[in-house]
């Protein structure tokens, strides 16, 4: 998810570049929901890792 967000971050930069201020904003929208998404997913699998590592080590 983290590539996408990368993606969507070159497009806007782009599209920034050549003049479609409409579209910058959007896909900048785009790209830090993607960012945050990944963020909280790589948190909570971080957590269910260390729960699994903790169970399995009594």
């Amino acid at each position: 998810m983290l590539k996408w967000a990368l993606i969507f971050l070159v497009v806007a930069i782009i599209s920034g570049l050549i003049g479609f201020t409409n579209l910058v904003f959007a896909i900048i929208q785009i790209s830090k929901v993607v960012f945050y998404i990944s963020v909280i997913l790589f948190i909570v699998f971080i957590a269910l890792y260390w729960n699994q590592k903790s169970k399995s080590n009594p």
